[in-house]
């Protein structure tokens, strides 16, 4: 399958990207979003995205059928990491999900297409009051690269806004937001003459300053650093929607740890590892595991290495870069020392490969991981030792990913949020945020949008 040639993306390797071509970019996207988007209505929209939606998820759809065949290529994950990826995404991109988000977050399904009241927006003279948003002219999105799911999402609520979206992908990383850029032309071409995909190296100031002066938001992920440079370059009044560094963790209660159950939060803690090679910000770095169940951290650690090694044939983690395979090769060299002369640490490796590495430690101290399935272990006395051992990554971090008996659930989740974390989910679902996810605590949809409050008199 040959993509024709609708985005920047698609011009040869050797064509240079000007600062001239990108304004005219802009500008043609915020003409084609008047004639052929501003008039939709939502629900035709929610039609459309939950239409491709389901193609994605059919084996001989084109475009999945090119993701799996040259996607290992093109981006190191393997096809089956790959394709339980996408059917993750896509599965949650239904009809009924994008219309709970946009109850979610506005009241009202239909918020975006005009005025609406609700018994709640009433005037306290007995008057009325209605209430409509908007979506930016022009969103600009600048991506991240190490999981597509972020900015697949950012594209998807681009569309609910009705916005004009220019994607500024990482080097490297433009297969999937391609791909997803022509599904929707495909389906929709009016909607994908008001989209632009393109890649280029950082530091390119001219290219990113004209982006900037035509965009009336700006989305990006990324390192804090990079988000406070982009910050830096926006004009005055375009809105900035930044999503930095975050990191998260598993916790299993002691109450889970019992007979075959232990297998299974095993299992699901093998998930999480293994999504997308734990590079994404909801991936574990440690799974902490509370003393006095059945089965005890060490033990746990153990179970998990077994379990990494059998998915690791059923779903290899694919190829990485040598300097990544160097660091990962570096880390394991100072736990094989540390276990060779301590009882508190112990250590289990991939054979012949850096595929995927377990290190169990006594010390219950947050450790961040170099990624790519390498997961630390530890044991905690409760939840509170675990958050006091994590201080070091306070405010930082996302997701929890937990297992725990049902009627202790609600008070680790509630223990957790106090603490500071944005979502708690079942451990084994960490890297599968359902649609209506507040990312970093904050409503997605929400965010890039302006309300207009129309009060009438009694």
């Amino acid at each position: 399958m040959n993509l024709p040639n609708y985005f920047l993306i698609d011009l040869p390797a050797e064509a240079t990207i000007t600062a001239a071509m990108i304004t005219e970019c802009c500008r043609t996207l915020k003409r084609n979003r008047e004639r052929y988007l501003a008039a939709r209505t939502t629900q035709s929209l929610v039609e459309i995205l939950g239409g491709v939606a389901e193609n994605w998820l059919q084996p001989e759809y084109p475009f999945r059928k090119l993701a799996l065949e040259t996607g290992p290529a093109a981006t190191g994950f393997s096809r089956a990491t790959l394709a339980n990826g996408l059917d993750a995404f896509f599965r949650q991109l239904t009809f009924e999900a994008l219309n709970a988000l946009l109850v979610q977050e506005l009241g009202h399904a239909k918020r975006l297409d005009g005025l609406v009241s609700t018994d709640v927006e009433q005037c306290p003279d007995g008057g009325t009051r209605a209430a409509t948003v908007r979506g930016p002219e022009l969103l600009a999105h600048i991506a991240a690269g190490n999981v597509p799911n972020p900015i697949l999402t950012s594209m998807v609520l681009g569309v609910l806004t009705r916005s004009a979206q220019f994607v500024k992908c990482a080097g490297g990383a433009s297969f999937l937001p391609r791909l997803f850029a022509h599904s929707l032309y495909d389906a929709e071409p009016k909607l994908g003459a008001c989209l632009e995909i393109a890649e280029w190296p950082g530091g390119h100031s001219a290219l990113e300053t004209a982006l900037f002066d035509e965009a009336d938001c700006v989305t990006a992920t990324g390192s804090d650093e990079t988000l406070a440079a982009i910050r830096h370059k926006l004009p005055a009044g375009a809105r900035f929607l930044g999503y930095g560094h975050r990191v998260s963790f598993g916790y299993v209660a002691s109450g889970v740890l019992s007979g075959f159950n232990a297998k299974k939060v095993v299992a699901r803690a093998a998930a999480d590892v293994v999504a997308w090679n734990q590079l994404g910000c909801l991936s574990p770095h440690v799974i902490y595991v509370e003393h006095g169940g059945a089965v005890g951290a060490e033990p746990f650690a153990e179970m998990l290495a077994e379990e990494l090694a059998r998915r690791e044939e059923a779903e290899p983690r694919g190829a990485v870069r040598a300097e990544t395979a160097a660091t990962i090769a570096s880390r394991r060299a100072f736990y094989e020392v540390r276990a060779a002369h301590s009882p508190d640490t112990r250590f289990w490796q991939s054979k012949d490969s850096t595929a995927w590495t377990v290190v169990y430690e006594a010390d219950a101290r947050f450790q961040v991981s170099c990624l790519n399935r390498f997961v630390y272990v530890k044991g905690v006395t409760d939840l509170k030792t675990a958050l006091e051992h994590s201080d070091s990554v306070r405010g930082k971090v996302s997701t929890v990913g937990l297992a725990a008996p049902e009627d202790q659930a609600r008070d680790f989740a509630l223990h957790l949020a106090r603490w500071g974390v944005t979502r708690v989910c079942p451990l084994g679902r960490m890297q599968n945020p359902p649609l209506t996810w507040r990312h970093d605590g904050r409503p997605g949809l929400g965010d890039m949008l302006t309300w207009t409050d129309w009060e009438s008199a009694q």
